[in-house]
């Protein structure tokens, strides 16, 4: 699997900001990808060390439109500890004070 395939984008919530004081960053992972595929295709896309990768399967939830009724998709996220003093600037900018 390629780094392109395996990163599938930031995720964006409170939770995760509140992380990345910490050097902790959220993304959304494709299913099949494992820790190391993880740790290894951070480390290509943005040039930083990564010390730590932990991965949750997220669960879908039931919704409900009038009288449809379905469930949303579940995905895979992880959770990545950089090294210390490496940042991944693309989160930063999105930051608001």
């Amino acid at each position: 699997m390629l780094a392109g395939q395996v990163v599938i984008e930031p995720v964006v919530s409170e939770k995760s900001y509140a992380l990345m004081a910490d050097g902790k960053y959220t993304f959304r992972v494709d299913d099949r990808a494992h820790k190391t595929q993880v740790r290894q295709a951070v480390e290509e896309l943005f040039d930083v060390r990564v010390l730590e990768v932990r991965t949750i399967k997220v669960r879908s939830k039931p919704k409900r439109r009038g009288l449809h009724r379905g469930r949303t998709r579940s995905w895979k996220k992880a959770i990545v500890q950089l090294a210390p003093g490496d940042r991944i600037e693309l989160f930063e900018g999105a930051v608001a004070d």
